[in-house]
């Protein structure tokens, strides 16, 4: 069983800009994805501003019963996050991973406009091998 269900990317805006599904039991269609990155981002945004504690970057991690979601905000606020099984352990790890991955191959990428959908055949490849590095790592525990 894979321990990552899925890999969102939203704009600072709240647009998906990516979406990639690594076999999870229930798989959702393109406005099912839609809504999770919409509603994660107002989710990301109403906690940030009821936080009582100043300098609060929002939710990080959402415990459930059935998965784990686990979120980076970068600096510019592009929001990175992945739904995993409950438990899994180094999700952040992987994300900054993925963080780095997308400024190497999608930012400097001449022809990628900025907020727009990612279509970038070596972001797609490193990432691939990224997650499956993860795996390995996780499977290892």
């Amino acid at each position: 069983m894979a321990a990552i269900y899925s890999l969102y990317i939203i704009n600072k805006s709240g647009g998906l800009i990516f979406y990639k599904d690594y076999g999870s039991k229930g798989r959702m269609d393109t406005n099912d994805s839609l809504r999770v990155a919409s509603l994660w981002h107002s989710m990301h945004a109403i906690s940030q501003q009821l936080s009582p504690t100043t300098g609060c970057s929002g939710i990080e991690l959402l415990e459930a019963d059935t998965f784990d979601l686990h979120c980076f905000q970068s600096l510019t606020g592009t929001k990175f996050f992945v739904v995993c099984e409950p438990g899994t352990q180094h999700m952040e790890a992987l994300l900054k991973v993925v963080y780095e991955l997308y400024t190497d191959y999608v930012l400097k990428n001449p022809f990628y406009e900025m907020e727009m959908p990612i279509r970038c055949k070596l972001f797609d490849i490193n990432l691939t091998q990224a997650v499956q590095k993860d795996r390995v790592v996780l499977l290892g525990r």
